[in-house]
Parts: C-alpha cells; structure tokens; sequence
C-alpha cells in the first residue's frame, strides 16, 4: 500500500527540493503540504493545507487528513526573524505544533531537519533551540523520529546571506579537510539532504535516529550506513 506524506517547510531551500522528491516517490501516493501560503503549483498528488501554524493541529484536525510519514523542513535565523523570540517561535514552536498535528494524524515517522550542534544543553541560543525542539519531536512517542543535522547546507536561496555565499565558496577546500570525526562539519546540498530524508524514511527503524554528513550521503545515494 502507498503511503501519504505529510510535510512543512515546503517553501525553503531543502523543503523545496524535499516537496519534489517526494511527489516524484513512487512510496507515496499522496503528499499533503501545510504551508502559510500558497505553493502556487499543482500536481496530482499533491494537496495544500494553507494555514497559520499558530493554529496548525486544528487546522489539520478539521481537514481529517491521514499521515503516514510527516518530513519537517522548517527554520529561518535570527536575523531574518528580528529577534530571538520570532526565532524560537518558528524553529521550536512552528516545528513542535507541527510534529503533534502529525501524531495526531496517524504519523508514525517523523523527520526533522536539524543542525550539527544541535543541542538542549548548548550555551549557544541557537543550538539550544534545536536541541530542544529534536527533543520535544522526540518525546511524542513517533515509531521512529529520524533527526538530520547537516552542516552548512548548500544551494541557492532566495535571500541574500553573504557570510553564508563567502563560506560556500569556500566549502570545497573546508570539506577536503574536514575528515574523520570532523567530516560532520561538512557542507552538504540541500537537494542530497532531501534524498537522504526520503531514502530513510523507506527503512525500518525505531526510536531516534541521528543522521549527520556520512549517513545523509549514504542514504542519498542509495545505500545504508
């Protein structure tokens, strides 16, 4: 039996090339986007959920909606947000509503893009955001809940963020030296992030999966670390 999709974040680097990877998967039949705005595409499988995420579980409550696997590709910064509430509120807020609408539509996997240092405990308001939102999504009690943490993640965005382009020019040189234990600093394309979710996704596994620049690579390219 195919499966319904569910995800959030569509609209960002790697949930644009997550949306279209997982309408191109033939393991799911049907992928339902929750978004504040429209997509503006169309496509047979796929259906919108236009909602304010501050009323997220409601919404997906009253649209009866079936999940199987729910991807969650939400964040911005801080400085795009203004503040580090605004920041908290989507990074932590936004994903936790989300993670509960999704148990609470018969998800049973649930998966998170991250950040390497992702971390409650972190000193950094950053890191400790994260960490405390893998938690959070973690404690749901999800089959699995499979946690990517990517480096510095690559592609083209729609806004400018100039330390962002000078360290992606530089990545080449910083990933050839970024070995052993280091290799998790990578940087990694956004396109290979949204395959390595969809590839995990089609493999077994309880509990809470950590996936960090080995295994994101070797799930993108078809084969398990």
């Amino acid at each position: 039996m195919n499966k319904t999709a569910l995800i959030a974040g569509a609209t960002g680097l790697v949930g644009g090339f997550l949306l279209k990877r997982l309408l191109d998967a033939p393991a799911y039949d049907r992928v339902v986007a929750v978004t504040r705005r429209s997509l503006g595409i169309s496509h047979p499988k796929l259906t919108e959920i236009v909602t304010d995420f501050e009323i997220l579980e409601l919404a997906l409550a009253k649209s009866a909606i079936h999940a199987d696997d729910a991807f969650c590709a939400l964040g911005t910064t801080i400085r795009k947000a203004g503040s580090q509430p605004a920041f908290r509120r989507v990074d932590f807020d936004y994903v936790v509503n989300f993670a509960r609408a999704a148990k609470a539509a018969g998800a049973r996997r649930f998966l998170l893009v991250s950040a390497i240092g992702a971390s409650a405990n972190s000193s950094i308001f950053y890191s400790r955001v994260k960490g405390e939102a893998e938690n959070a999504a973690s404690e749901l009690g999800f089959d699995a809940t499979d946690i990517f943490r990517p480096g510095l993640i690559l592609g083209e965005r729609g806004e400018r963020r100039p330390a962002e382009a000078a360290m992606m020019a530089a990545m080449p040189f910083l990933n050839a030296i970024l070995v052993g234990p280091a290799k998790i600093y990578r940087g990694i394309q956004a396109d290979t992030i949204a395959a390595a979710m969809v590839a995990a996704a089609q493999t077994p596994a309880e509990g809470r999966i950590v996936h960090t620049y080995a295994s994101m690579i070797a799930f993108a390219a078809g084969r398990e670390q």
